[in-house]
């Protein structure tokens, strides 16, 4: 089954009354947070999702710039949305889904039927569907969530991949290249990463490219069926709309969720530069 659903789909989906709460996962990396965005039109009955108070943890510099939160944190951020046992849930942004696949990510290993509005606001609007405005402040839900590891890369883990399996570096050419780094202390790659960035699995109208596009992109960096793939970015968000795209697929990733922010911030970790995943090391 497709992790992905359309504007079409969902809006059948609330009109027959199945139980859907929608997270509105407004959140861009030069503007956090999108509140406001949020309040001045947003699906009927979606809930604000704030990706960096309630979709990661705050700690060390080692550990990233979202770490992943507790499972006690997360369920009850998942409570105050609403989230009840049995819900469908289903998350977009505005953004080619890269916030909601955060959101996704987490839910889904915990036991919740979570998808991500193909499109996001934008497709939603486009097929003619209302929007409204102000908060959304639902009763408070009793979802349990299942605690989980699963998907997760340890920093160790990450840096031992490229042995066996890909490891992809999803950022922008240019920071995996270490020409330009404009958040973390250090330029660079970690040693044995390949770069495919995560905004070309996007299409120009925000969905996600088709299968046979995404098939092509992924298998042209050796990622087939059967081949042990992780991901990381600056900080886990985009790594996780790589996730999600490879789950399209067919293929299982994980994730160094730490991603680039966690490396670059440990002290003693090796750095490479330049367009091939070991050319050179700083």
């Amino acid at each position: 089954m497709s992790n992905l659903i359309t504007a079409e789909a969902l809006h059948s989906l609330v009109e027959a009354g199945a139980p859907v709460r929608l997270l509105d996962v407004r959140w861009h990396l030069d503007r956090p947070d999108g509140h406001g965005d949020y309040l001045a039109g947003h699906l009927p009955g979606a809930v604000f999702v704030g990706l960096d108070t309630e979709l990661a943890a705050h700690g060390a510099a080692s550990e990233g710039r979202h770490p992943v939160p507790s499972n006690d944190a997360l369920q009850l951020a998942a409570r105050r949305w609403g989230l009840r046992d049995g819900d469908v849930v289903v998350a977009y942004d505005n953004n080619g889904s890269v916030a909601a696949a955060r959101a996704w990510w987490l839910l889904r290993r915990t036991g919740v039927d979570v998808r991500v509005l193909d499109g996001g606001l934008g497709a939603w609007t486009a097929a003619g569907f209302p929007v409204d405005t102000g908060e959304v402040t639902p009763p408070v839900g009793d979802v349990v969530l299942i605690p989980s590891t699963e998907g997760e890369l340890s920093i160790d883990e990450a840096a031992a991949l490229p042995e066996h399996g890909v490891l992809l570096d999803v950022r922008a050419a240019v920071r995996y290249r270490g020409e330009s780094e404009p958040i973390d202390p250090i330029a660079g790659h970690i040693p044995g990463a390949i770069n495919l960035p995560a905004a070309g699995n996007i299409a120009a109208d925000g969905t996600l490219n088709g299968l046979a596009a995404l098939r092509e992109a992924f298998a042209g960096v050796g990622v087939e069926p059967g081949t042990p793939v992780a991901a990381y970015c600056g900080s886990g968000v985009n790594a996780a709309h790589t996730a999600l795209a490879l789950a399209e697929i067919g293929i299982p990733a994980q994730l160094f969720s730490g991603s680039w922010s966690a490396w670059s911030n440990t002290p003693g970790r090796p750095v490479a530069v330049g367009e091939a995943p070991d050319d050179e090391r700083a």
